[in-house]
């Protein structure tokens, strides 16, 4: 590719994509391409979490919780006890990204300045309470980790939710995003919190990152995992730093350590390795049954933008406007979004119910082939012996005799 230079500008000429390579590039940046693209085990789910930079975490349970389902997604004979092994181990750390999230440890010190902010007075979502704080903090210095549970809800007021949470759960979860403390591990799903200075490893570099040296980290990882971007999604979720991700964004496109490229009348920054990715190759028979919190899929407007697939959760819609289901998830085949399922698994009969598997392509006797394979291992995965499909939509007509067939031969793996 030829390179444009003005004086000392470098800039790489602008590359024109086309719906597939973008949904490629896409992909192969997040390691959906193909099976164990990160290696496999704890090895292979370290090597997940170390190049998308996150993995949500999300407290939904009707199936394997969305970090779980994730790294799932993506390594071979992945196992629930990873995270956990890997924190133990202190290759990674539980913080705040957009969300609540698992970081790989080495790139701590990027989550410094959220923390400086935060206990400068920035609120996160409740008011600080000094004597709680001080009260929690004294006993985890003295006791060691210690969970909410540990502490005595005052018996005068009854708990109605998330928003009514004991004074000294969030003077906890205070402390926990101004830095003071860190999640050492997780019991069941509650955190057992403990003093930074014990949980955080010997030799991790803590100095505070330059205003910059944060917006860099941002571009590069989010280039890193997504192939492609603009400073909206760069900045998702992220107050006031989008105008700074531009003006750095455009300062490294300057330099030549990023090239801009479009899709349609839309125009992304891309790091300069892109022509490295187009050349690796898609499986075009693997279907992907992705997490609604996946990386891949979780900011919606991206992915309408480049999959032309518009996709929201209904966990959170009014039952009655529902259109596919409390918890449908996303259907990757190839480089191609082609429906969603809404699943749910019976943890005492062990039965995985379909919900409603809701169909999008025009190939559909093609795509329930592949799909048989996937659902059974996605079948496993959740522990289940048993799969019960209730219901079969389609945009466009079925038959009833096409969804008796599709409900057998699912249902019979």
């Amino acid at each position: 590719m030829a390179k444009c230079c003005l004086g000392n500008i470098v800039i790489l000429p602008l590359l024109e994509l086309t719906q597939k390579q973008a949904s490629k590039l896409a992909l192969v940046s997040q390691g959906l391409h193909k099976s164990n693209a990160f290696g496999k085990d704890i090895q292979g789910a370290q090597a997940a979490i170390n190049h998308l930079s996150y993995i949500q975490i999300d407290s939904i349970s009707v199936i394997q919780r969305a970090h779980h389902h994730c790294l799932w997604s993506r390594v071979k004979n992945y196992q629930i006890d990873f995270i956990e092994q890997l924190i133990a181990q202190k290759q990674i750390f539980e913080y705040w990204s957009h969300a609540a999230a698992y970081l790989p440890i080495q790139d701590y010190r990027f989550s410094l300045p959220k923390k400086q902010a935060i206990a400068a007075g920035e609120r996160h979502w409740r008011d600080k309470n000094p004597i709680a704080e001080k009260r929690v903090l004294q006993r985890i210095q003295q006791e060691g980790p210690l969970r909410t549970k540990d502490f005595e809800r005052d018996s005068t007021k009854k708990g109605s939710g998330w928003w009514d949470w004991k004074p000294d759960k969030v003077a906890l979860e205070q402390l926990f995003i101004e830095g003071e403390l860190m999640v050492a591990e997780r019991r069941g799903f509650q955190k057992v919190y403990d003093l930074t200075e014990r949980v955080l490893p010997t030799g991790i570099d803590t100095t505070i990152p330059s205003a910059k040296e944060f917006e860099r980290y941002l571009i590069n990882s989010y280039l890193r995992a997504n192939g492609f971007a603009n400073a909206q999604h760069i900045s998702y979720l992220r107050k006031g730093i989008k105008s700074h991700i531009t003006q750095t964004c455009q300062e490294m496109l300057e330099n030549g350590e990023l090239q801009q490229v479009s899709l349609g009348d839309h125009v992304y920054y891309a790091l300069p390795n892109l022509t490295d990715l187009l050349k690796q190759s898609v499986n075009r028979n693997q279907v992907n049954i992705l997490s609604p919190f996946d990386n891949a899929v979780i900011q919606r407007k991206r992915l309408s933008e480049i999959f032309g697939f518009d996709y929201q959760i209904e966990c959170y819609v009014p039952p009655i406007k529902r259109q596919y289901g409390y918890f449908s998830l996303p259907l990757l085949w190839g480089t191609e979004f082609v429906g969603r399922m809404d699943t749910k698994i019976d943890r005492k009969t062990h039965i995985l119910h379909v919900q409603n598997l809701h169909l999008e392509t025009a190939k559909v006797d093609d795509f329930i082939e592949v799909l048989q394979p996937a659902l059974k291992a996605f079948m496993y995965f959740n522990h289940g012996i048993e799969i019960q499909l209730h219901k079969v939509t389609s945009n466009q007509p079925l038959g009833q005799n096409k969804e008796a067939d599709i409900k057998q031969r699912l249902q019979t793996l």
